[in-house]
């Protein structure tokens, strides 16, 4: 993939141009309306469940074209269209393996294509995408070396060496949310199919389990949970002081700690950035998380920053986007 450069001027001076960034998640897809130069034109959430069927894709593009025309565009107007998805995507644009989401890649393109004719479409893997949202124009400017890591339904990451984004020969450069931190055989069972994935303990699923077991094994009620990736109640119940919830947490930081440090010893990033749903309570973790890395990377690797970036959960939608615009030539 090319390094990043700045938008053509072309694209920034042609009246009305503009770009879709599709977040694409286990249960919705947020979506933003961007200009070529990154301005947020509108933004829009589309509950979705499982992609697949002509129902689903209709839902979907309606409430894409719905965001397009109040942001006062029409369809033509769009003249890139990146969608970030949860697994695997290589250098081809070909989707791999997808472990959190029911989703027909193929038939959303067919879908997407009929929407809006005049844009290119790009896939991305979400954490690749969040990566190249916060080197774009977020707080990975400046940044040559970092690795970007979301917590959300699953657990991501994206690379960036040099100021390039490293996605692997099969597009599953990054995937650290598969890498195992319980031994093989004594973990919990991964959408990927193998067991005791990092993402069984550090996601917001993982988080909820993590909680849920810490109560039965304390033999407590646990808090009101709305869903099985309800983290926000976890921290809402950490905050008020619950102790299954507290030793959650902890948890869910030595998993992810020691992970972190796997990683620098083949990256050694100057910088890892935390984003995704569970980032949203960074504030909560954040001390713990760095004990954890600290107590199991290299010395030389203790000075790596541990961060939450700065464009939230719409890192992907920006990164996405921009990288359609760079498969358009308009970037």
């Amino acid at each position: 993939m090319a390094a990043l450069e700045p938008v053509c001027a072309a694209c920034a001076k042609r009246e009305n141009a503009c770009a879709l960034g599709i977040d694409v998640g286990g249960t919705s897809i947020k979506a933003g309306l961007l200009t070529c130069t990154g301005e947020v034109l509108a933004t829009a959430k589309v509950p979705t469940g499982r992609i697949v069927g002509q129902e689903a894709f209709k839902k979907i593009a309606q409430g894409l074209s719905g965001l397009v025309e109040r942001a006062g565009r029409v369809a033509e107007d769009v003249v890139a269209v990146g969608l970030d998805v949860p697994g695997p995507v290589d250098d081809r644009g070909n989707v791999g393996m997808l472990a959190n989401i029911e989703l027909d890649p193929d038939g959303l393109c067919m879908a997407l294509r009929d929407a809006f004719p005049e844009a290119t479409l790009a896939f991305v893997n979400d954490a690749n995408a969040a990566a190249l949202g916060e080197l774009w124009r977020g707080s990975a400017k400046g940044v040559d070396s970092f690795v970007m890591v979301t917590l959300g339904t699953g657990v991501g990451g994206g690379v960036v060496v040099g100021g390039r984004l490293v996605p692997g020969a099969f597009g599953a450069g990054g995937e650290i949310g598969h890498m195992t931190v319980v031994k093989e055989g004594e973990g919990r069972t991964c959408g990927c199919g193998r067991h005791g994935c990092l993402e069984q303990y550090a996601s917001a699923k993982g988080l909820v389990w993590l909680y849920r077991d810490e109560c039965a094994r304390r033999s407590c009620a646990p808090v009101a949970l709305a869903h099985e990736t309800d983290a926000l109640a976890v921290f809402d119940a950490l905050r008020a002081g619950d102790a299954c919830a507290d030793a959650a947490v902890s948890r869910m930081c030595e998993h992810l700690g020691y992970a972190l440090a796997q990683v620098s010893t083949i990256i050694d990033p100057a910088v890892y950035l935390v984003g995704g749903g569970v980032a949203g309570a960074f504030d909560l973790y954040a001390e713990r998380l760095s004990a954890s890395f600290r107590a199991h990377c290299l010395a030389p690797s203790s000075a790596t920053r541990i961060l939450p970036c700065s464009l939230g959960n719409d890192a992907g939608m920006y990164g996405v986007a921009y990288e359609a615009l760079r498969q358009a030539g308009l970037a």
